[in-house]
């Protein structure tokens, strides 16, 4: 299914479905730090905040990131993962650089799928081949109970909303 955001306030082009509110997660497959294929179910029961953006190598992403770490950090039985194009080792310098270590960060290096399965693979304009900027939440039991598609790939999330989301679960 297509549906879009955009990014400068031009429209870009996503594929697949986007989750929606009340339905169960898809299952991943995607790569940690040390390079292990880490899943969904990985994670038990916590629930789950995925922060979904194209690279850690922008502002943007990095605020995001940095954001989301000070969330976590006072967190109980829940887990911050965000999920980027970069690789592994990337990433693992941005959080040691910056002093991040409450957000577990997954790269698509392996399983690209989830960007059509969870919806957010840019499909048009210069970015191709990201993943847009998306927040979602889910309980313990995977199921979706708060997403946010970001309307401007260049704009942070409702950082507000996806905690008061987590918290009401």
């Amino acid at each position: 299914m297509a549906h879009s955001t955009a990014l400068g306030g031009n429209p870009v082009q996503l594929n697949g479905n986007f989750p929606k509110v009340g339905q169960t997660a898809p299952a991943f497959s995607l790569v940690n730090k040390e390079l292990q294929d880490i899943t969904l179910a990985s994670f038990g029961n916590k629930r789950k905040v995925l922060n979904i953006v194209p690279s850690l190598d922008t502002a943007t992403c990095a605020a995001s990131e940095r954001r989301f770490n000070q969330i976590a950090g006072s967190l109980d039985n829940a887990v911050v993962i965000t999920i980027s194009a970069d690789l592994p080792f990337a990433m693992a310098r941005f959080c040691a650089s910056e002093g991040l270590n409450n957000v577990v960060n997954l790269s698509l290096m392996r399983g690209r799928e989830f960007l059509r399965n969870y919806g957010v693979e840019i499909a048009s304009g210069v970015l191709v081949g990201l993943a847009t900027r998306a927040v979602i939440v889910l309980d313990g039991n995977n199921v979706v109970r708060y997403t946010e598609l970001v309307s401007e790939i260049k704009n942070e999330p409702n950082y507000e909303a996806a905690l008061a989301a987590l918290k009401a679960i």
